[in-house]
């Protein structure tokens, strides 16, 4: 039988940062997902330790995913949202994951900056996480970064992603609730691209649902419904559709109020979807650690230029280029 890892040890400063954040530190919990987030092998170790000793103090909170293409106004309708949350005794914390600078490598958008009243609030905590480039919108820590806000003591954990590609997928694999927020007029994409999206989704809200769009609002969301219905027959939770407003506040009670009905409806079988989620971001992170070592690696990227002029010039196939590199990295392992 193959012995499991040793758990990584745990030095002075990690200890130090675990009490400091489980008394609610703000200054801490930002310190601790910053280490989280690193992509220094010695921080990684660190992270690893710390995670280690926040794992008995996480699971209680909601994790609710937000998602929707840019533009729908998903940073305003998290911050009316989660004053609402405030307001009935919550802690929330929001981890905004925004797209990456291709310079920089930081958040483009700053999720911070358009949700101010919010990230002000002792209560809250707000968090603009660049995606890193990461396939799906979420970026590579954000599960380890929930993890932080539950140990931290915020029993409403949101996640906003980007809203492109793959990233209803990615947040619907980390979170207990999904929600997909469209706007008045969305329902003239329903066709191909969006199915995939329903079947994933838990609840739909319209957003702008006031002024000269409700009736808009209104029609959009009879488009959803029926296709809905089409598409979740044969499951025992059917994603209602709702009509909200971010500006006017219409709705948010009735959407929070169907989060909660959603959470009593997935109770019986919450461990195991946590639990099958944490195996799948298991796979995730082993992906993505042996990316980066094979990205770190001198040997393979002494070799890289060249294979990649022959991929260039049609000369080797991809695949083949891609086994080549991943067979030198397995024999530099093993020696």
């Amino acid at each position: 039988m193959t012995a499991s890892a040793p758990p990584p040890a745990v030095d002075d400063d990690v200890m130090d940062l675990v009490l400091r954040l489980r008394a609610g530190e703000r200054r801490a919990l930002a310190r601790a997902i910053t280490l989280v987030e690193s992509q220094r092998d010695t921080d990684q170790l660190r992270a690893m330790a710390l995670l280690e000793q926040l794992l008995p103090h996480t699971g209680k909170a909601l994790r609710l995913g937000i998602s929707g293409t840019p533009g729908v106004g998903k940073s305003t309708f998290i911050e009316a949202v989660g004053w609402r949350l405030l307001e009935q005794g919550h802690r929330v914390a929001v981890l905004a994951v925004d797209p990456s600078s291709p310079t920089t490598g930081g958040s483009i958008l700053g999720d911070k900056t358009r949700m101010e009243r919010l990230a002000h609030d002792d209560r809250a905590f707000v968090r603009p996480t660049p995606s890193g480039g990461a396939l799906g919108g979420i970026a590579t820590r954000t599960r380890e970064a929930m993890l932080v806000c539950e140990a931290a003591g915020y029993d409403v954990v949101i996640i906003e992603t980007v809203g492109v590609g793959q990233s209803e997928h990615a947040v619907s694999a980390i979170t207990d609730t999904f929600v997909l927020l469209v706007a008045p007029g969305g329902g003239d994409d329903l066709q191909g691209q969006k199915r995939g999206v329903l079947e994933l989704v838990d609840i739909v809200v319209v957003n702008k649902a006031d002024g000269p769009r409700e009736a808009e609002a209104a029609d959009t969301a009879g488009h959803y419904r029926i296709a809905g219905h089409l598409l979740h027959h044969h499951k025992s939770w059917h994603p209602p559709v709702l009509l909200a407003s971010a500006a006017t506040g219409k709705g948010l009670d009735v959407l929070w109020q169907t989060v909660l009905d959603h959470t009593a409806h997935l109770a019986p079988m919450l461990d195991e979807r946590r639990g099958q989620q944490a195996e799948r971001w298991l796979w995730t992170s082993v992906e993505h650690e042996l990316v980066r070592r094979l990205h770190a690696a001198p040997d393979v990227n002494a070799r890289l230029p060249g294979l990649l002029a022959d991929v260039r010039r049609g000369k080797t196939s991809p695949g083949r280029a891609a086994l080549s590199l991943v067979e030198h990295f397995l024999d530099q392992t093993r020696t």
